[in-house]
């Protein structure tokens, strides 16, 4: 026993201090675009909004409201995905100047709802940038202007970014910092913002492209069926030869609570296995991995008798809390929070059970009323 002790001890500490020498460092907060100075007369009129909205009455008019102040000429797509509730009613009353609403077709055998509804509007758009933007994202003044000058002065063909999720509720405050923190440590922003690297990442909430190579790739066709379809549709778009980015901001914000921890739970586990490609071998790695560098340290300094053993939990313990900090920065959160980490952990690993037992059940995903089956993948 004291043997395992000393090498799970040793690899921890070894496995934290190459997550924090790493060259691409993805527990930093670097990549970042905000809004500027709002413009009402800024030119917009190359940009063509396509929004999928299927029972989003409670959001759809804060986004289009926002929209309207991002400048002049933008034209906005709207499809309706068999909405139940008054979503199409409430998009009229914002009175954008510009804004087509078509309704969906039924979905078609193979694609999942999302990727179905943008599909339909972005067949429609006619301007040679396009906005996936999601229902409920709320876009701040001069959001848009910062997106199009950043497309232009990095001549990339593909901007996205990592929507401000709500932190009102404490289950929100607990667990949605980390639920970024994770992303970034799975997709390091850096590497997928490299030409020469093979990752790519996106944030499907926010996506500023290039219609053009969209169509260049078939279109959402060629990724129908992706459950993680924003960063499957980076990855197409960057296989074929186009520039991508990634980064945080302040001024694209959700505004969809996630107040329960049964909210976030279903939101995680309807892709937490997808993550790890269905795959038991890595979700047993990825298991064992969570304890090991979370909970381990934690575990060992209470258990160990040896205080030199003791010293070396302590430091990875600290490269732990150390690490989650930035991102606790910046969003504006109290840096104790990093406490909790080792319980935010295990909670998103039992979230990514969670999933997995469905996978295995014969569920691939769930969302917004809708069940996609493995036969269905």
């Amino acid at each position: 026993m004291s043997e395992f002790v000393f090498s799970a001890t040793w690899i921890a500490l070894l496995i934290w201090l190459i997550t924090l020498l790493l060259p691409w460092q993805p527990w930093r907060v670097r990549e970042v675009l905000e809004a500027e100075p709002a413009d009402a007369e800024f030119d917009l009129s190359d940009i063509t909004v396509v929004i999928p909205a299927r029972d989003e009455a409670e959001v759809i008019g804060g986004t289009l409201q926002a929209l309207k102040q991002q400048g002049r000429g933008l034209k906005v797509i709207l499809v309706d995905d068999d909405s139940s509730d008054d979503t199409v009613k409430l998009a009229k009353q914002v009175e954008l100047d510009e804004l087509t609403i078509i309704e969906s077709k039924q979905l078609a055998a193979g694609w999942t709802g999302k990727l179905w509804a943008q599909e339909q509007g972005l067949k429609k758009v006619n301007t040679p940038l396009t906005l996936l933007l999601d229902a409920d994202i709320e876009l701040k003044p001069g959001m848009l202007k910062a997106l199009k000058n950043k497309y232009r002065q990095d001549d990339l063909q593909f901007v996205s970014l990592m929507a401000v999720l709500r932190l009102d509720s404490y289950w929100e405050k607990l667990l949605m910092p980390a639920f970024i923190y994770f992303f970034k440590m799975i997709y390091p922003f850096a590497l997928a913002n490299k030409q020469d690297s093979s990752q790519a990442a996106a944030a499907g909430g926010c996506i500023l492209i290039e219609t053009a190579a969209v169509r260049q790739i078939g279109g959402l066709v060629t990724i129908k069926d992706a459950v993680i379809d924003d960063c499957t549709l980076a990855k197409a778009i960057k296989n074929n030869g186009k520039k991508t980015w990634i980064g945080l901001t302040h001024g694209v914000v959700s505004q969809r609570p996630y107040a329960t921890l049964s909210e976030i739970w279903q939101m995680v586990a309807r892709t937490a296995y997808t993550q790890l490609k269905y795959s038991t071998l890595l979700l047993l790695a990825c298991t064992g991995l969570m304890l090991l560098l979370y909970w381990w340290p934690l575990t060992a300094i209470m258990v160990a008798g040896q205080s030199s053993l003791a010293v070396i939990n302590s430091i990875s313990l600290l490269l732990m809390l150390c690490l989650f900090i930035p991102t606790l920065r910046f969003y504006q959160l109290n840096v104790a929070w990093s406490l909790m980490l080792p319980m935010v952990a295990l909670l998103y690993l039992l979230m990514t059970w969670t999933s997995a037992l469905r996978f295995w059940r014969g569920e691939r995903s769930r969302w917004k009323g809708r069940s996609y089956n493995r036969i269905d993948a």
